[in-house]
């Protein structure tokens, strides 16, 4: 019942509600992008979404048009960091490309990797976080992060979202030295496949 009902009921509440709530930080952090990081001051790009279709990620900008090396200022470091650069993707919530609690949405050119387990990961809507984000576990493999994914994907529940929600902002609240910018995650290139 709440896979199917209640989570996107849940879902559009609570991402309607941040939205209205959360507007004085969300026009706070769009003059401070427009100001220091120019614009255009939403990102926007797509990601697979449930079923593998294709949608409009929203964040903030969060790294300015200068040489790779020097466009991710400090600005950019504190949004990532504390995760203010994920905002906009209320907005997806709301419009049901997303939930709050679910595998987050990776590159559409990883679709043609996926072996078929992996693939079960869009089985459900994306997240704003997720179950192997809430692990906290920055140096996790591609593989383990699948595997918690789709573990997610075929176990839905409400106490196990609440307990994710808990654990990211437990997260958020406790940095680490990765949380900053400084590290950059390999490209995923494709696994073995694994029979279901």
């Amino acid at each position: 019942m709440y896979r199917k009902f209640f989570k996107r009921f849940f879902d559009v509440l609570l991402s309607g509600c941040a939205l209205i709530l959360l507007s004085p930080v969300l026009l706070i952090v769009a003059v401070l992008v427009r100001t220091k990081l120019g614009s255009p001051v939403i990102f926007c790009q797509e990601r697979p979404g449930k079923n593998e279709k294709i949608f409009k990620m929203y964040k903030f900008r969060s790294m300015t048009d200068a040489p790779d090396e020097v466009r991710l200022t400090r600005l950019g470091r504190i949004l990532r960091s504390t995760s203010l650069d994920e905002l906009p993707e209320l907005w997806n919530i709301l419009r049901g490309d997303m939930s709050i609690v679910g595998p987050r949405p990776l590159l559409v050119k990883y679709l043609p990797l996926y072996n078929e387990e992996q693939r079960h990961r869009h089985d459900v809507r994306p997240g704003l976080t997720g179950l192997s984000q809430a692990a906290g576990d920055v140096d996790m493999t591609w593989e383990r992060q699948f595997q918690l994914d789709v573990g997610y994907a075929d176990h839905v529940t409400l106490a196990g979202d609440v307990k994710i929600v808990i654990l990211t902002v437990k997260r958020v609240l406790v940095r680490n030295k990765h949380d900053y910018g400084g590290y950059v995650r390999e490209e995923f290139r494709g696994s073995e496949k694994v029979e279901r």
